[in-house]
């Protein structure tokens, strides 16, 4: 069965995401994360979401994504083996050195390698396979005939992004917030500059104006017309982008990809099903309103 994994950026929206439909979610804690603005959990409540979790035969996540300057790696142990007597199921690293020392440790998690690694082709994965890592999240940058190159070789499980934010950086290595902002966007710092509304000029002609800003950033992601093909050429897990989303959306956007799965694995999925889509422009993403059979 294909996995749908819902982001949650504290205890509630999590419970929210297990209720609409997420088989998994995926949050962070206190240290060693990216989205330092979001609520994120301390380890009581991992375990609460854990426990919740899993007496739904449901799984949870945790993100140990920061890519770790030299005093960033203070107390990593402790907090791995703390995550390990939570019981969690998984972490999702983008620093290698992370996941090795994770591995060493021999813990009871399985070790999910970020999208901000840039796997982009099987030769990279079969590396991954040999010291150890149980997933792999592809690149947001390949295209569909890339995923079924991929796929086509099933080395190891592999996880999607299929809806929500597309950073304007490559496999969102962002340096941007850095230089505007000083807050660090791959030590959970991010301030979304690529989002914000700039004056564009080209020499001293002003392009943009107030009913027509100039941003960076682009339309969010949403796949529903390939979620088909993901499922035929078995991705292991669908992946929905938003730890700082709100429940609100959360269960919308969960339960109509929740819905949809279920209509192709049971094979009653037709053309009569309709998507209706509301454009947010402030957000420059669409959002799937409901779903109507």
């Amino acid at each position: 069965m294909i996995e749908l994994l819902a982001p949650a950026g504290d205890l509630e929206r999590a419970k929210v995401a297990f209720d609409y439909g997420a088989d998994a979610v995926f949050i962070g804690g206190k240290r060693f994360s990216l989205r330092a603005k979001a609520s994120n959990f301390d380890l009581v409540q991992i375990k609460e979401a854990v426990d919740y979790a899993h007496q739904f035969q449901k799984k949870l996540f945790v993100t140990v994504n920061m890519l770790p300057h030299e005093d960033d790696l203070d107390g990593l142990d402790e907090y791995l083996k703390e995550l390990n007597q939570c019981q969690v199921d998984a972490i999702i690293v983008a620093s290698l050195s992370i996941a090795k020392r994770a591995i060493d440790l021999n813990l009871n998690f399985e070790v999910h390698l970020s999208t901000q690694l840039s796997i982009t082709n099987s030769k990279a994965i079969e590396f991954y396979k040999s010291i150890g890592i149980d997933r792999v999240v592809l690149a947001r940058e390949l295209d569909l005939s890339m995923i079924e190159s991929i796929q086509s070789k099933h080395l190891i499980d592999t996880e999607i992004f299929i809806h929500g934010g597309m950073c304007v950086n490559y496999s969102g290595r962002c340096t941007l917030s850095n230089q505007m902002t000083l807050r660090d966007a791959n030590r959970g710092g991010c301030a979304q500059s690529c989002r914000w509304y700039y004056a564009f000029k080209i020499g001293d002609e002003l392009i943009s104006d107030q009913m027509h800003p100039f941003t960076m950033s682009s339309k969010d992601l949403q796949t529903l017309k390939w979620i088909k093909r993901f499922v035929e050429l078995k991705v292991n897990s669908l992946k929905i982008e938003g730890r700082m989303k709100s429940a609100h959306y959360l269960a919308v956007v969960v339960g109509t990809y929740r819905r949809l799965i279920d209509a192709i694995v049971t094979n009653t999925y037709s053309e009569s099903l309709k998507i209706i889509f509301i454009y947010h422009k402030k957000q420059m993403s669409y959002s799937v309103l409901s779903v109507i059979f």
